[in-house]
């Protein structure tokens, strides 16, 4: 099939769009997350979503909506309990892990009638995304961008040294809850093209790519969303090709695009 004729079809310019919007947001949050070493806190978020989608098939409600809630609420969870200190991270990890699969995977096994196809929600299917997934991926990644463009001094010092945003008066606590929400939707948007169990991947490969050769924050954060764009655009076209899973072609495209970085790092640096 020529690649005109692939444009051409509505399914394939969904994806491609889906790709560009998660490469945004995934690249500025995932910057985020990777420079506060927060990554496996998010991925405690990503599978308590899955308890969302299971609540959602069971009320009869749409199953990312009850992702969202649940990531919005673990994500403000899990910053909470961390600030006072009340569990460890690897604890409250754990906890919003095993006990998000769990739910989601009772809730699915009470609804009524033939069990949803779950691999989607676990591996992606960005082939399937449809015109109201692209509009909330496209308004996520416009309040995304906005508020890292009109707040980036501010966050970027949260970022690095808490008590330095505080000794400057910025409100540490108000940009920490928001950013945690922002990272629950952007997770929760794109479990349709990456799927919960590598959605992790999508937002920290791309970031560690670029940090190899630069640690400067906003370096990584646009060279992450050329990556990622790269990335996903390049998974796509292979797995459609090559009729295998899109989410899963994808992380390995990035995986094998970290090593070859690596391998080029190595080989000019040696180091």
């Amino acid at each position: 099939m020529e690649i005109r004729q692939l444009l051409s079809y509505t399914f394939f310019q969904h994806a491609l769009l889906a790709a560009l919007l998660m490469a945004i947001s995934c690249g500025i949050i995932g910057t985020y997350l990777v420079t506060r070493r927060m990554v496996f806190i998010s991925g405690g978020i990503t599978h308590a979503s899955f308890g969302g989608i299971g609540l959602g098939y069971f009320a009869g409600f749409p199953p990312l909506a009850g992702a969202a809630l649940v990531a919005v609420l673990a994500a403000l969870g899990s910053e909470n309990l961390t600030r006072r200190k009340v569990l460890r991270n690897d604890s409250i990890i754990a906890i919003l892990w095993s006990m998000g699969m769990a739910i989601g995977i009772i809730f699915i096994y009470l609804s009524p009638g033939y069990a949803p196809d779950l691999m989607s929600y676990l591996f992606g299917s960005i082939l399937t995304v449809s015109a109201s997934d692209l509009y909330l991926m496209g308004i996520l990644a416009v309040v995304v961008s906005l508020v890292f463009i009109f707040f980036y001094r501010s966050i970027l010092y949260v970022a690095f040294d808490e008590e330095f945003a505080r000794s400057r008066g910025i409100p540490v606590m108000l940009i920490n809850y928001a950013i945690i929400i922002l990272v629950a939707l952007t997770i929760v948007l794109s479990i349709r093209t990456a799927g919960i169990i590598l959605v992790l991947a999508v937002l920290t490969i791309p970031q560690n790519i670029i940090n190899l050769y630069s640690k400067r924050f906003r370096v990584i954060m646009f060279g992450s969303i050329l990556v990622g764009l790269a990335a996903s655009l390049s998974g796509l076209a292979i797995s459609y090709f090559l009729n295998i899973p899109s989410g899963a072609t994808i992380i390995f495209t990035l995986a094998l695009f970290y090593l070859v970085a690596r391998l080029i790092k190595v080989l000019t640096f040696g180091k």
